[in-house]
């Protein structure tokens, strides 16, 4: 699944599942352009992988600013070239001494830093980015969900189910609008993957969510990032507006 000579840009790419990706496309042979708001954590993997002699860029940016996400894009691309593949991986899911605020009491700021996170941000770079893809009539996004858009789960916040839900219905919307330019758009949703984040939650949470998942453990970032690479290969040209549960059988739909 090489993606030699292709230029890919990861949203959140400097930590947890978006550093699998940042290194995994970097290792198939693209150049990989990294946005983070971490500036210490970007620049730490980006002088990682820059010293592997890989073609690597990162860009702070606050995803979820318009103007911000447009200073990246064009930094990026007048380094490394123009963008074919774009990987909106950045989100959040905010807790409160480890649990998530039920709706009633959930400040409406809370509420909007993650929809302009976890869904504004996709808007953003698919806006500046398409336009390219468009004029050479090629192009590959994959969006990250989560199996929580598709279930109840107690971990989470309404508003990241509702965002995650958000991200399938402008992957399939855009699959048909985006497929007569030769673009190709689909989806990840992982379950509970093995994040620093995740690591750090209470091992009974953990503990819950693998006895309920046939495979009986936590997912890998690099088994996301090793699906996100397969729907941006040449392998998967014909796969459009598809939503790939990363989960271990946890939540079957």
């Amino acid at each position: 699944m090489s993606h030699q000579g292709r230029v890919v840009l990861i949203t959140g790419g400097a930590g947890g599942i978006g550093t699998a990706l940042a290194k995994m496309y970097a290792q198939e042979g693209a150049a990989v352009g990294i946005v983070d708001l971490s500036s210490e954590a970007g620049i730490t993997l980006t002088k990682e992988l820059q010293a592997k002699g890989y073609k690597v860029h990162f860009e702070v940016a606050d995803v979820a600013d318009f103007d911000e996400c447009a200073r990246a894009c064009k930094n990026i691309q007048q380094t490394l070239g123009p963008v074919d593949t774009l990987i909106n991986n950045a989100g959040i899911s905010p807790k409160h001494q480890g649990l998530p605020a039920p709706i009633w009491q959930m400040d409406p700021s809370e509420w909007n830093k993650v929809v302009g996170v976890n869904l504004n941000s996709m808007f953003n770079f698919i806006r500046l980015l398409t336009p390219g893809m468009v004029e050479r009539r090629f192009g590959k996004i994959v969006s990250m969900s989560s199996v929580a858009a598709k279930a109840h789960l107690d971990i989470v916040a309404a508003h990241y189910s509702t965002t995650k839900a958000g991200v399938i219905g402008l992957t399939r919307h855009l699959a048909g609008e985006l497929g007569p330019h030769g673009i190709t758009v689909n989806a990840l949703a992982p379950g509970r993957i093995d994040t620093p984040l995740v690591a750090g939650a209470p091992k009974e949470a953990n503990d819950a969510v693998i006895n309920v998942t046939p495979l009986k453990r936590l997912g890998r970032p690099s088994e996301v990032a090793d699906a996100c690479l397969f729907l941006t290969s040449a392998q998967a040209e014909f796969i459009t507006g598809q939503v790939i549960d990363i989960a271990g059988g946890w939540l079957m739909t």
